[in-house]
């Protein structure tokens, strides 16, 4: 059984920067992709990023795109976001998904999930 696990949000003033952790567990990896998502509360789950198993990156976001980097690291079974220039309405919270083989933007075609850390972005 595939797991994932989040870690890194917090608190963080305008401008400032953090890095997610996914950390996952259960199977062997470079079979799926890895996405990070974002829910603000009152709206619906969308898509941030995804990295697959060769390290192909899907940028689904745009007002993230040239703040926010997704990486890989297979021998520590981790995904990372980097995410810089943090802005208010970055604030949401972040979830790491993964599927078998190609990235998806769908919440529904990613199977499993982590539990999400939460990020705020205040003054």
């Amino acid at each position: 059984q595939l797991q994932l696990v989040e870690s890194g949000g917090g608190l963080v003033q305008p401008g400032g920067s953090l890095r997610l952790s996914c950390a996952y567990s259960g199977e062997t990896l470079n079979y799926y992709s890895i996405g990070w998502f974002r829910q603000v509360r009152g709206r619906e789950r969308e898509g941030v990023s995804c990295i697959s198993g060769g390290g192909g990156i899907v940028e689904y976001l745009d007002s993230a795109k040239g703040r926010f980097t997704i990486s890989r690291d297979n021998a520590k079974n981790t995904v990372y976001l980097q995410m810089n220039s943090l802005k208010p309405e970055d604030t949401a919270v972040y979830y790491c998904a993964a599927r078998r083989f190609y990235c998806a933007r769908a919440i529904d075609e990613n199977p499993f999930w982590g539990q999400g850390t939460q990020v705020t972005v205040s003054s």
